[in-house]
């Protein structure tokens, strides 16, 4: 079979590969979508400390069908998975068992592991479903009418869920995200289902703004070159602020702009993480204190995040089919890094069984 592997910065290989055989307590699945992110582009850039031992197949926005089920997984895990059945298998996989996972806080799991990382992932033709996901009920059945590739989209907006769960965005909030990636889209469209009043997208591109907006229809926009972005805000919200700021970019200053207008009481989500040589960032303590201002982070999902992701976008409330806007066979797969590193595209899909 045919596989995407990383062997070091700026070395993926498509190759061949032995066919995989699952063990008692693992399940075998044929990929037929693995969706690509800002992370695959680091990881081709730079690696990761997590890659290991290598090569290592990547790729963890995983859907497929089940081809062959390990003789103990059923009795094992209370499932009951056969061949054919059509799955989504979460990323990032938390042990199950210890303080924070037994306390249901399993995003934040100093044991987890993930999928393309500690094991071979979904840039393949087939790949196997360790125990470790059996373990935290992480394969998940694909509801009927769902495309492999808008199920493969479950993972990062799972993601979003988490991060909008903890910013508590609800009904008649004022919304501002930040960045208009994938991820940013998904939080415009999570925003509004959530009941959002009014949703503003900012984005320091013109052209990516743009793009976006086409797309999923914030109520407003703000071009961060071409504006000062906290007076527009201002200027919006009548003077008052933003209820919830989403900084879904990798940029400090999103970050010290959201505390800068924030409403009174206002939620902050730090979603997008800063690059490990800029971690620091200038932050008015004062506006913190005396607007009663509350700071989140944002860093994955659980099981159960992305179950309700899977949910969200089969019932038509958080649609992702349109965000698909490249769908590439596996040999291309430099070429969707590329469209992905460049924003030429909002959602790039790799389907390994595409000619």
């Amino acid at each position: 079979m045919k596989v995407a592997r990383f062997y070091a910065p700026g070395d993926l290989r498509y190759e061949d590969a032995d066919e995989p055989t699952p063990g008692p307590d693992e399940v075998k699945i044929k990929v037929h979508a693995c969706s690509t992110c800002g992370t695959d582009v680091k990881i081709f850039g730079a690696g990761h400390q997590n890659l290991h031992p290598l090569p290592r197949v990547i790729g963890h926005e995983i859907a497929g069908e089940v081809v062959e089920v390990g003789s103990a997984v059923n009795a094992t895990y209370g499932s009951s998975w056969a061949p054919g059945d059509r799955v989504q298998v979460i990323a990032a996989v938390p042990c199950g068992d210890c303080d924070e996972c037994t306390r249901g806080r399993m995003s934040v799991c100093p044991n987890q592991v993930s999928m393309g990382y500690q094991f071979d992932g979904g840039f393949a033709e087939n790949m196997i479903v360790p125990r470790e996901v059996l373990k935290v009920d992480g394969l998940n059945q694909i509801p009927e009418g769902l495309s492999y590739a808008e199920a493969s989209v479950a993972e990062p907006f799972a993601c979003a869920i988490n991060a909008q769960n903890l910013a508590r965005v609800g009904e008649g909030d004022d919304v501002v995200v930040v960045g208009s990636g994938p991820i940013g889209c998904l939080h415009v469209r999570l925003a509004r289902a959530n009941g959002a009043r009014r949703i503003t997208l900012i984005e320091l591109n013109r052209g990516r703004l743009d793009q976006a907006a086409d797309l999923v229809k914030p109520d407003e926009t703000i071009c961060a070159g071409e504006v000062d972005v906290v007076e527009a805000v201002m200027k919006l919200t009548g003077g008052r602020g933003a209820d919830v700021a989403i900084t879904a970019t990798a940029a400090g200053i999103a970050q010290e702009q959201a505390v800068q207008y924030a409403a009174r009481q206002g939620r902050i989500s730090f979603f997008g993480g800063l690059p490990k040589d800029r971690p620091t960032i200038s932050l008015d303590s004062n506006l913190v204190h005396y607007r009663e201002l509350s700071i989140v982070g944002a860093n994955g999902s659980s099981p159960a995040n992305n179950k309700d992701a899977l949910q969200r976008i089969a019932s038509g409330a958080v649609p992702v089919g349109d965000l698909i806007t490249h769908r590439l066979p596996l040999s291309d797969v430099l070429k969707a890094i590329d469209i992905v590193k460049s924003g030429a595209g909002i959602k790039v899909t790799i389907e390994p069984h595409a000619s």
